[in-house]
């Protein structure tokens, strides 16, 4: 097998089954997906529909977001036995036995056994010859991976690109935390959130009991995580996206925890229609290459692409140039994405710095100095801080806040 091919385009549907088991529904997740669809939102249809335990909901769920992520770890496993191609069924069945086999440390003749069961019967002998000798070459270990990118299983340019923005050691130290399970945390509001972006709302809010009164921003809002915590500081919240759908998704989250002051707006960020200097905070949570959180999307690190990130930069430009006339006098600009790439979070701060002139530390619009930056577990990063994903188990982010100490239009 190519050590790099599509991991996400093959169409095909395994044979109905009255009562699907735990490996049956991680097959069918592992095909939507390669069909185009979020695992994160295939998966639990798929468990809702399927009438298993909570243990065996368990088993499919890692399963399923296990095999994503090692998917091209499973596929140097089966390569090593198999050198044709596989039809798309056979190809995903055989993924989550070789997951089995080498990272859920399922014994071998269950995990052989049970997989094949899954398999269509013109396909049982191969699968279980080649499973049976996975098995035994994992129990020979250690394994000898051809390279890093392969033993970690990501594409070989996020794995370039982090080694080339962190540096070698940090960057695998990312990349092999990314690998692990996420963790689940939940707001005392009830409200799932990763603990870093919890972090980067708390944060915003300590900021905003320095500025003056006024309504607070949230331009890239969706799903609504952020803007839900800032408004429990006392502010009114304005939630905005681009998308009709995704303002929905705010408005449903606003009205599931009973928020009375939050206002969802359907509005381009980088072109709104709202009044300059009219908010004591914005939040620019922006849309980012998303390679701080492939633990909690693994089917990302096989959607993305490396030229999402110049692409993306350029419109996190945009978002915060217009963002930074939006923000009243002694208000707060606070940027944050859940990556690690230079390109998208020291390297827009170099931008703001150029934008506003070579003596100044300016976003367009007016004067500017940083404000302080959230404590350990976070890093200073440049006039930012970062949050490293081994740092303490959560997602990749990078934070940058930014107070505006001029009047609005005193500088051009």
């Amino acid at each position: 097998m190519a050590p790099e091919r599509g991991y996400l385009a093959d169409r095909s549907r395994p044979a109905r089954q009255a009562r699907p088991s735990a490996r049956g529904v991680a097959i069918r997740a592992l095909l939507a997906a390669e069909d185009g669809a979020r695992a994160n939102i295939e998966l639990p249809r798929l468990l809702a529909a399927s009438g298993l335990s909570q243990r065996d909901r368990a088993f499919a769920t890692e399963l399923t977001y296990g095999t994503l992520r090692m998917l091209r770890a499973c596929d140097w496993l089966i390569g090593q036995f198999h050198t044709g191609e596989l039809e798309p069924v056979v190809l995903a069945t055989a993924r989550t036995g070789a997951y089995q086999l080498a990272y859920m440390r399922v014994p071998a003749y269950a995990a052989v056994s049970a997989t094949v069961a899954e398999s269509p019967p013109r396909a049982k002998p191969l699968l279980n010859a080649v499973l049976r000798r996975i098995g035994a070459l994992v129990e020979a270990g250690p394994l000898r991976w051809p390279d890093a990118g392969t033993r970690l299983s990501y594409p070989n340019w996020v794995v370039a690109r982090l080694v080339g923005d962190l540096g070698e050691a940090q960057a695998f130290a990312a990349l092999e935390q990314m690998n692990e399970p996420a963790s689940v945390h939940m707001r005392p509001d009830g409200y799932v959130q990763d603990l870093a972006s919890q972090w980067v709302g708390e944060h915003m809010g300590e900021l905003l009991s320095d500025a003056p009164a006024g309504p607070v921003l949230d331009l890239c809002a969706a799903p609504g995580g952020k803007a839900t915590q800032l408004a429990r500081c006392g502010r009114f919240v304005v939630a905005a996206d681009v998308a009709a759908s995704r303002a929905q998704m705010i408005a449903a989250n606003v009205s599931r925890l009973g928020l009375g002051d939050v206002s969802v707006l359907v509005a381009d960020g980088t072109v709104p229609s709202l009044r300059p200097a009219s908010f004591a905070g914005v939040l620019v949570d922006a849309p980012c290459s998303g390679l701080g959180v492939l633990r909690r999307r693994p089917d990302a690190r096989w959607r993305a692409r490396p030229e999402d990130v110049p692409r993306l930069a350029q419109l996190q430009r945009r978002l915060l140039a217009a963002a930074a006339s939006l923000v009243c006098p002694g208000g707060v600009l606070v940027y944050s994405v859940c990556t690690l790439t230079w390109e998208e979070t020291t390297g827009i701060d170099e931008w703001l710095v150029g934008k506003a002139g070579a003596t100044t530390t300016s976003p367009p619009g007016g004067a500017w100095q940083a404000v302080r930056a959230p404590g350990p577990p976070w890093e200073p990063f440049g006039r930012g801080a970062r949050l490293l994903p081994q740092a303490a188990g959560t997602d990749g982010m990078y934070v940058l806040a930014l107070g505006r100490t001029e009047e609005h239009g005193a500088r051009s």
